[in-house]
């Protein structure tokens, strides 16, 4: 990847929001949505892939959160050694993102395993016996309203966009067939790597055919345990700021609150969550100013909801398995799997 850094512009963000809506969808499908000849397209991701600017790759699926377990996790880390400490635990496959903010010996962090067991093992012995660890506060995810593969950019037009929606994931009905395989996590391990790699690029990895993994990739897809989403640099698109909005809501409002918030177009993740506060919200912004504005946005429309606290990511340094540099840009790639033991 280069070192030197360029401002996203209007076409690569036309780009990645059509990628958000549709991110394995052929060149020519791309291609005709936004004017652009195929070879065009193809040339301009391959560019914003190299540069680290924007990659696609596996989702958690919204069906796949009735199977595993989940929380945000505060780390305070021992003074100085903040930096030793990220760059261990952004090896975790169970990691999911890392985020520095507050004071600069703390870390914000996303985790999944499979089971609650194997979170319990996770928090409560393996991060405990990290070096230069002092202090871990645990909050479980208790519902996903929404999670940070369904936020949007905002650079299509409506027709555009209304090109490139896909067909919701199946119904209950289907829920008893859902279950991850070896195969699978494998599966899941390489498009984590690689969003778009064909078919038969995965299979030939896998040992396997191409009509296997398409098949198992369209059930998988189908049944809501697996998605595909389009992240970017957000630093170099426009978003520089995240905060993360610790709230209480009055427990029966609290799922019409929760769904209400996610149609926000600055809501990138939203949960109930354990512990004092029953809501965790989490944000992109264009600027800290909006920091309050978008606060006061939340108390006029929910006056029973309660911020309090907001906090703004000073740096993110893992994003669903990609560590990224100061500028937002992926540098490596550590597949998550959260179906492996939480104590190795």
């Amino acid at each position: 990847m280069q070192d030197d850094v360029r401002l996203l512009t209007e076409e690569d963000l036309a780009l990645i929001h059509a990628l958000q809506l549709r991110p394995r969808g052929s060149w020519t499908e791309l291609g005709g949505v936004l004017g652009v000849d195929p070879v065009t397209v193809a040339r301009r991701w391959q560019r914003l892939s190299e540069r680290g600017e924007a990659w696609v790759c596996m989702s958690p699926g919204p069906a796949l959160y009735d199977h595993v377990c989940a929380a945000y996790v505060d780390i305070d880390c021992a003074a100085g050694e903040t930096a030793t400490v990220v760059a261990e635990l952004a090896r975790h496959p169970h990691m999911l993102t890392l985020e520095r903010s507050g004071g600069s010996n703390r870390i914000f962090a996303t985790v999944a395993t499979r089971d609650f067991d194997q979170l319990a093992r996770y928090t409560l012995d393996s991060l405990p016996a990290v070096p230069h660890i002092a202090a871990i506060r645990t909050q479980i995810v208790t519902h996903w309203f929404a999670e940070g593969g369904s936020w949007r950019i905002d650079a299509l037009a409506p027709d555009q966009r209304d090109r490139l929606r896909t067909p919701e994931p199946s119904s209950a009905a289907e829920r008893g067939r859902r279950r991850i395989t070896a195969v699978d996590r494998a599966m899941m391990g390489q498009l984590s790597r690689d969003g778009r790699a064909a078919h038969r690029a995965v299979a030939a990895a896998l040992g396997t055919s191409g009509s296997t993994v398409k098949r198992r990739l369209d059930e998988l897809t189908r049944l809501g345990m697996l998605s595909f989403r389009c992240d970017f640099a957000r630093p170099l698109g426009g978003w520089p700021v995240a905060v993360t909005y610790r709230a209480t809501a009055p427990t029966a409002a609290l799922p019409d609150i929760g769904y209400a918030l996610i149609r926000l177009p600055q809501t990138r993740n939203c949960a109930a969550v354990s512990g004092t506060h029953n809501l965790i919200l989490q944000a992109g912004l264009h600027s800290v100013a909006e920091v309050t504005r978008f606060e006061n946005q939340l108390a006029n429309t929910h006056p029973g909801l309660v911020v309090t606290e907001r906090t703004v990511t000073l740096r993110h340094e893992k994003l669903l398995g990609r560590i990224l540099d100061s500028h937002g840009r992926s540098r490596d790639i550590v597949p998550p799997d959260i179906w492996a033991d939480s104590t190795q």
